[in-house]
């Protein structure tokens, strides 16, 4: 089997989907289904990058739209849910009443900014379009901040991995090695940050529960 990131898989991929594969996997992970969307989008960069195959302007129109759609049609099914479906069923896509109460506390405190800087989270971008619905985040709030998330989350990324992969080819030897390294290890770095202040914030929701009676009913 090959590898999703090996460069025979990904030909065969995009020469039978193009780009509507990348739009569709970005939507369904907006939507909360976890599924590596985020990876994705670098690694078609960096296909764009490597072989010129695609073209980087389709793959970033696929990514922004894919964000925007998914996170809409995310608030609608939490809007349709609500908070106390949310806590019945969430468990089944990995959002447990720990997460649940998490994002509740962060729209608590933070508003719509959580909707844009959601985006860089990987596990808050999979369920901020469902607790946005779910708490009534007036809908058109909701829309300007996502589809500013969206623009510079996928559109951003996307540009960024195709640059690395360009400023990579030009380079060969010990430094193409050491310039991936480094890369490698910022990413390590950011993915312990943010692990590390979901479980932080996790402790100041269970805690901020305990006097707010809105948070106290999504206590498990």
């Amino acid at each position: 089997m090959h590898s999703v990131f090996s460069i025979d898989f990904l030909t065969n991929l995009f020469s039978h989907y193009g780009y509507g594969v990348i739009g569709v996997v970005v939507m369904l992970e907006s939507m909360g289904l976890p599924l590596p969307a985020e990876s994705l989008l670098i690694t078609s960069a960096l296909f764009c990058a490597t072989t010129h195959k695609l073209q980087i302007e389709g793959v970033m129109i696929a990514g922004v739209t894919g964000a925007i759609m998914g996170d809409n049609f995310g608030y609608l099914i939490g809007h349709g849910l609500g908070l106390h479906m949310l806590g019945k069923h969430g468990p089944k896509v990995g959002l447990t009443p720990q997460r649940l109460l998490l994002g509740r506390y962060i729209f608590l405190r933070h508003g719509g900014s959580v909707v844009f800087f959601g985006r860089f989270i990987a596990i808050l971008r999979m369920f901020v379009a469902l607790l946005a619905g779910a708490i009534r985040m007036p809908w058109h709030t909701f829309l300007f901040y996502n589809a500013l998330g969206g623009i510079f989350w996928a559109g951003g990324y996307t540009l960024c991995a195709y640059m690395l992969g360009n400023e990579i080819l030009r380079l060969s030897g010990w430094i193409a090695i050491g310039f991936g390294v480094v890369a490698c290890a910022v990413i390590l770095a950011l993915l312990i940050f943010f692990k590390r202040n979901e479980k932080r914030l996790t402790e100041e929701a269970m805690q901020a529960a305990q006097q707010d009676e809105q948070l106290k009913a999504l206590l498990p």
